[in-house]
């Protein structure tokens, strides 16, 4: 496994991204894409040399993000790349995370599975195995 991009909760992701990309010298990776299971907007940038940001917003008013939000947003979790997310998310359960959500089609990765875990110490992670990006523009 490796870090395959983190993920920033906000408030606005149009702002964010102007502010970002200013600030860091990023570029937009994607157009914005909803993901309806998990309620929220998503957005990629990037940068050569560096991993891609991830900027994720709630996508309506009864979106699970915003509990997050209020408490001010920010590092919301770090994404690794596996060979295959069903098998790495079984291995890490069973050395104690805590799985969030279960593998699934990823609106953001063009439906293919993703999951979350927990790994205790304020991290939260996502799986992915696959370097799909639905809407890249780059």
């Amino acid at each position: 496994m490796y870090i395959d991009h983190i993920c920033i909760a906000v408030r606005s992701i149009d702002k964010a991204v102007k502010k970002l990309c200013n600030m860091l010298d990023y570029d937009i990776k994607t157009q914005k894409v909803t993901n309806s299971r998990q309620q929220v907007n998503v957005i990629f940038i990037e940068k050569k040399g560096s991993i891609d940001i991830k900027l994720i917003e709630p996508s309506n008013v009864d979106s699970p993000l915003w509990a997050f939000i209020k408490k001010g947003g920010g590092l919301h979790h770090i994404c690794f790349f596996t060979e295959d997310v069903s098998k790495t998310t079984e291995s890490m359960k069973e050395k104690g995370a805590i799985v969030v959500a279960e593998p699934e089609p990823g609106e953001a990765f063009d439906d293919e599975l993703i999951s979350f875990l927990y790994l205790g110490a304020g991290l939260n992670i996502e799986l992915i195995d696959t370097k799909k990006r639905k809407s890249q523009i780059t």
